[in-house]
């Protein structure tokens, strides 16, 4: 991890998973014990507790005057009026403050930038699932998404994502609803996806779905990252026609709640390949995903 320059005292602004996990691994960076703000006391004085060397804020005025570098953990919604709030009791010092949300940059920063402060978007792309000493070790080697409103911003916060032993990818401000949405689609979705599996193999009989699944989905995740649409196999590939019929009828009477999503992968894979392949004719498979849709 780098030697970035230390901090008087750094304040968070949220108490949820991530605001653990950072508090945990910027500790380190405070001169003075972190200070946590939210707005469940309760809550947050077990971020606190959890993290250790830190206390919990009775007010966001604290956070405001006496932290010289403020993380807003808080969730997506809450953002824009956690914003507002800090910008209205600000202190008279010019702190360098980020949020970690991944669908915004910096222009919802735009209140604090205006008292001049130093602003910055930092987002993390990986999962917080409330294990933070397994996080904080997660994120060595992770990226980090990092918009900074200047260049002294985004230095900054490259020095921070260096202390988290992550990687900095810098994502323009106009692109993070576009960056986000990739991440969701490719990890969010990638949950549901793998979890409607389980079940179907739940209703097949199979005593251990995830045992029986897991190996074959990590390598399909392999070859997916690193051959793109060359690592797919399996009847789509082929245009087995008869073999997608069986599935559609398996799944429509025992597991039917899988079918649309079923029906929508299997026809978002078809218009890949036949991007990729710049074939006119359709697929002998598509026929039989689109019927009933």
């Amino acid at each position: 991890m780098s030697g970035v320059t230390s901090y008087r005292r750094i304040g968070i602004i949220g108490s949820g998973r991530v605001a653990s996990a950072l508090g945990l691994a910027l500790g380190g960076l405070s001169v003075e014990p972190l200070a946590l703000w939210s707005r469940d006391p309760a809550r947050c004085s077990g971020a606190a507790a959890l993290i250790g060397r830190a206390v919990a804020a009775q007010r966001m005025a604290h956070i405001a005057k006496t932290c010289d570098l403020i993380i807003l953990a808080v969730s997506d919604d809450a953002l824009e009026q956690s914003i507002f709030d800090l910008a209205a009791v600000g202190g008279t010092a010019a702190p360098f403050v980020f949020h970690v949300s991944g669908r915004t940059g910096t222009a919802i920063l735009s209140p604090l930038a205006a008292r001049g402060w130093l602003t910055a978007a930092i987002h993390p792309a990986m999962t917080f699932t409330g294990d933070p000493q397994s996080e904080v070790r997660q994120m060595i080697g992770a990226r980090f998404a990092v918009t900074g409103s200047t260049d002294e911003a985004n230095a900054a916060a490259h020095a921070i994502v260096a202390h988290l032993g992550g990687v900095p990818v810098d994502v323009a401000d106009e692109h993070r609803p576009l960056y986000h949405a990739a991440l969701c689609h490719g990890a969010n979705h990638l949950v549901t996806l793998i979890v409607g599996s389980c079940e179907a193999l739940a209703a097949a009989g199979v005593h251990d779905p995830a045992a029986l699944l897991a190996p074959l989905a990590r390598a399909a995740l392999d070859n997916s990252v690193g051959k793109g649409m060359a690592g797919l196999s399996g009847p789509l590939l082929r245009g087995d026609r008869e073999t997608i019929a069986g599935h559609i009828f398996a799944l429509d009477k025992d597991c039917p709640a899988l079918l649309p999503s079923y029906r929508a992968m299997g026809l978002a894979t078809l218009d890949a390949l036949q991007r990729l392949n710049g074939r006119e004719e359709p697929s002998p498979c598509r026929p039989m995903l689109e019927m009933g849709r």
